[in-house]
């Protein structure tokens, strides 16, 4: 018995040993079992000759060995939580996906000593004071919309412990959570989201709404309106907005300002270039450890197209073509009280389905178009002729949008095809009448035009002045209430408004589009007029159309947010040309923008745009026909410096040439300026985090966790993105915030003084 006690302990412990090593044992990293089992069998003889007083030896150097091995970085034990992350995963790619662990640990680039931004500190605190005055500016009129904020500047703006209004935190409506091991595709509805029957709505309200001021407000009597309470549905006050508007404008040709925001903007793009130097090889490897997922398979959003030129000028040509051969007898216009079929419509051009062709059709931009944006427009006219573009990319025609509901499912189709590819087609509102927005749902519901991989976005053109002149308008005014007067009635009472209910809850936004080089006349001030008094023929500037747009829209939010429908966000065309004042009206009022290009003119903005990550959905191939060659365009300076960009198509129809627009816009981007398959995936990922798709739906593309701060928001599975880059950007960022919050962080925010500097106008005066 005393030779069989040691025995039995010797094989265990062997046994023991095995079985942990071999969990602590990398793919990469063997152990030599046979040559540690040799070594205890020698322990093992002395144990079995001096048993009594030898036994704990043994035990000691088995635990001393385990000691070793498990302090060895080759064999590091990771966090519970940790494991739990790098866990199996099976997704519904028909693949089971490997265990991955976090890739956070890179090359960081830090600065060191008193003065890191390497100007007095003085000037560091001035300019601080001006960048943190107008991130307080932007914070109180998106919180006000209920429109998103980003969260890592909101935390910095709180530390400061000052808040610029007594403004109530609007949370999220709480949503079912997404499992993080949930596959990479959401689950398809049942039913069609059309389908709904008016009895099963909610009920109405009984509130009334009247316009006051350009401003929609809400009583809760319809009948008694005067003598009835009007509810608390908060909007900026006109004052108030052109205040912070003079602010924003003397802040950013603040000389000492410009030089700061433009000495942090070349060094965000140095430390950039800096982290690809170190860090590109270490990304490299994270993506190629990801089992199955790549650029192609990945969610990408379009977050800037219109639906009227969403398909390229093959596709038009092919579906007019077949139009001709399958309904040549059906009437499409009415010219003088009389039925014109398509035959006849063609007959009187002299053209037959056989004469057609892409260069026929005429419809690409050219080099013609170069600042020429009247040229530019005429481009949507088929065969130059406006009656093609009527009957076949219009929703309120002759045959009810038929033709174009048709492409457009056609379209939509094939993004369904692609599976990854998604789309945001902005539809034309324009405020000539009443009955638009029922037009527009009936449309829609009537054509079924619906497809999961696609949202809307309303555009308003701002042409008052075309309409004024042609007197169907008698002012400003009943131009806003024919935008916004039925949206304020189908919140209160869904069932006065049924086919609308249905359309507005895959209505993202609102979008205002023009040529915005167009010359402005008048400056949005306190003596401008108020919408009802505006009947010049002058078009009223870009600032007091977003205003208004915003006003109501804010409103709308919070009667919206009572009833528990979902709320609308403000995207404009904003900084493609014109004056810098229309990126300060985004800056102040917009989740997000298209275009901004004039942001590379403007230091202390761009800097601004990056501390409050707006998201600008650029279009270089559009840009590269209009008004920007491609080799200038600064899309690729933004990135570096972690502006939130992502890439658009904007115009199909005019700019791309095959299939698939959006991977054209990428594969010439990528070709260009030589991105790298992290840049592809990070612009992806981008893209979907500015887009309208429900929580839900980004739970399910990006990953669970997607709305939280830093690399934690990852989840490379799905997005194909490092956590290198995504810690990288966040680390950058908090930097940044932090350099100005504690310069500010003791002082006290001072007015800024506007004497010498541009104002956008008195801030006492009549209206």
């Amino acid at each position: 018995m005393d030779h069989i006690f040691p025995l039995l302990v010797n094989r265990c412990t062997h046994l023991y040993l095995v079985l942990l090593l071999s969990a602590l044992s990398k793919d990469n990293k063997k152990i030599n079992f046979w040559g540690v089992k040799m070594i205890f069998s020698i322990i093992y003889f002395f144990c079995s000759c001096f048993y009594p007083h030898i036994l704990l030896l043994y035990i000691g150097s088995a635990f001393a060995y385990l000691s070793l091995v498990l302090n060895s970085p080759s064999y590091r034990l990771y966090p519970l939580r940790l494991l739990k992350e790098n866990s199996l995963d099976t997704v519904d790619d028909g693949f089971r996906e490997r265990a991955l662990p976090m890739e956070r640990e890179y090359q960081r680039v830090s600065i060191s000593g008193e003065e890191k931004c390497g100007v007095p500190f003085i000037d560091l605190v001035d300019a601080a004071k001006c960048v943190v005055k107008a991130l307080f500016i932007r914070e109180k009129y998106i919180k006000r919309s209920m429109q998103s904020f980003c969260k890592t500047t909101a935390h910095a703006l709180l530390d400061l412990g000052m808040k610029p209004l007594d403004l109530t935190d609007y949370d999220d409506i709480a949503e079912t959570p997404v499992d993080a091991d949930a596959p990479v595709h959401p689950p398809v509805s049942k039913t069609h989201p059309y389908d709904n029957d008016p009895k099963n709505m909610p009920a109405d309200t009984g509130y009334g709404c009247k316009m006051v001021g350009g401003v929609v407000h809400v009583y809760t009597k319809k009948n008694n309106m005067d003598k009835s309470t009007e509810l608390d549905l908060p909007y900026p006050d006109l004052t108030e907005y052109i205040g912070d508007m003079n602010v924003m404008m003397a802040l950013i040709i603040n000389g000492p300002v410009k030089s700061f925001c433009y000495r942090r903007l070349q060094y965000l793009s140095s430390k950039f270039q800096m982290h690809i130097l170190l860090n590109e090889m270490k990304e490299l490897a994270a993506q190629k450890k990801v089992p199955h997922r790549d650029f192609y398979n990945i969610r990408k959003v379009d977050t800037h197209i219109h639906a009227s030129s969403c398909m390229n000028q093959k596709h038009l040509l092919r579906f007019i073509k077949r139009s001709m051969k399958k309904y040549p007898e059906e009437i499409v216009h009415i010219e003088q009280g009389h039925g014109q079929t398509l035959k006849d419509v063609f007959e009187t051009m002299n053209l037959t389905a056989f004469d057609l062709s892409v260069d026929t059709l005429d419809m690409h931009a050219d080099r013609n178009t170069f600042h020429r944006f009247d040229k530019f427009n005429a481009k949507y006219n088929p065969i130059g002729e406006s009656i093609l573009r009527e009957i076949f990319i219009k929703t309120d025609n002759c045959i009810e949008g038929k033709y174009f509901a048709h492409i457009v499912k056609e379209v939509m189709f094939d993004l369904e095809e692609s599976k990854y590819q998604n789309s945001e087609l902005r539809l034309s509102i324009y405020g000539r009448s009443r009955d638009e927005w029922d037009k527009l749902a009936q449309w829609a519901l009537k054509h079924r035009v619906y497809s999961d991989n696609v949202r809307w976005l309303i555009q308003v053109p701002r042409l008052f002045d075309v309409y004024r002149t042609k007197k169907q308008l008698a002012n400003f005014q009943e131009m806003l209430e024919n935008i916004f007067m039925p949206l304020f009635e189908v919140t209160i009472d869904p069932r006065s408004h049924p086919e609308l209910h249905l359309f507005l809850e895959h209505v993202v936004g609102f979008d205002s589009v023009d040529d915005e080089s167009k010359p402005e006349h008048h400056i949005f001030n306190l003596d401008s007029s108020l919408p009802e008094n505006w009947t010049e023929e002058d078009n009223p500037p870009y600032s007091y159309y977003l205003y208004y747009t915003y006003a109501n829209m804010t409103v709308l939010n919070h009667l919206r947010r009572q009833r528990g429908f979902h709320m609308f966000v403000l995207r404009p065309h904003c900084g493609e040309a014109g004056p810098i004042h229309h990126l300060v009206s985004g800056f102040m009022l917009s989740e997000n923008i298209s275009h901004g290009l004039l942001l590379r003119k403007a230091p202390v903005l761009q800097y601004l745009y990056y501390l409050a990550q707006i998201g600008i959905a650029m279009s270089p191939l559009s840009n590269n026909s209009l008004f920007l060659s491609y080799h200038r365009n600064p899309l690729p300076e933004y990135l570096s410096r972690g502006l939130v960009i992502s890439l658009s198509t904007d115009d199909p129809l005019q700019f791309h040439f095959t299939k698939e627009p959006l991977m054209e816009e990428y594969s010439i981007a990528t070709q260009v300026w030589k991105l790298s398959s992290c840049d592809m995936c990070e612009l992806a990922r981008n893209s979907v985090l500015m887009s309208g798709f429900s929580h839900k739906a980004k739970s399910y593309w990006l990953g669970p966790t997607y709305y939280q701060e830093g690399p934690v928001s990852n989840d490379i599975r799905r997005t194909n993105v490092p956590d290198i880059r995504v810690a990288y950007r966040s680390e950058t960022l908090s930097e940044e915030l932090q350099l100005i919050t504690q310069a500010v962080h003791t002082e006290e925010l001072d007015t800024i003084n506007e004497e010498d500097s541009l104002s956008m106008g008195p801030l006492t005066g009549q209206r």
